[in-house]
């Protein structure tokens, strides 16, 4: 009796570890969904609606200051920023954490005049996406139509690569154009 008590329970956390995560998405899958229809605050106090910064291919990276990734990322999403230019919208969400806390940290590591910071108190980002590792990013197209969901820290060169997989098109970082480089998402 005790062993089929055992077996039932095992049988039952398996199931539900299966229902629960098994739905979720794999680090690198598109979403196949449009971005969040959310309405945030910027570090200036105005309201973004995060769906009205469609346009051009967006990367919307989910941060906090207490994350050990957050840092070098933000670092190098500020330099994809600029590589790009106005090819594309970089957008950092911070985490339920104050203005003064995430201002405070971008200002230390001095991101904050490079790309678009917004607070999130809620945490209805991260929610909406399916959150649940630390950072977690979404390349979405020029439409908002996420393209790539990925979990876990991310070096420059696989973000210049998401960001050519996202536009369809070899879109070309300042930095490689002076090299007389281009990144296609093709090659």
């Amino acid at each position: 009796m005790k062993n089929i008590a055992t077996f039932a329970l095992v049988g039952i956390l398996v199931l539900g570890g299966v229902l629960l995560f098994g739905s979720r998405q794999g680090p690198e899958e598109a979403a196949g969904v449009m971005l969040p229809d959310l309405t945030l605050k910027s570090f200036e106090g105005e309201e973004v609606v995060l769906r009205e910064l469609v346009g051009t291919p967006l990367v919307v990276n989910s941060w906090a200051v207490w994350c050990p990734f957050c840092k070098a990322e933000l670092e190098d999403f500020a330099k994809l920023q600029e590589e790009f230019g106005d090819e594309i919208t970089v957008v950092a969400i911070d985490r339920q954490e104050t203005l003064l806390k995430a201002k405070g940290f971008t200002d230390e590591i001095g991101v904050t005049e490079r790309m678009t910071f917004l607070l999130d108190p809620k945490d209805a980002f991260y929610k909406g996406i399916g959150g649940f590792s630390m950072p977690e990013t979404i390349f979405a197209d020029a439409e908002g139509n996420i393209i790539v969901h990925k979990r876990g820290p991310m070096a420059l060169d696989e973000m210049r690569q998401k960001v050519n997989s996202i536009a369809g098109k070899g879109l070309s970082s300042r930095n490689e154009v002076e090299r007389g480089e281009t990144l296609r998402s093709d090659e």
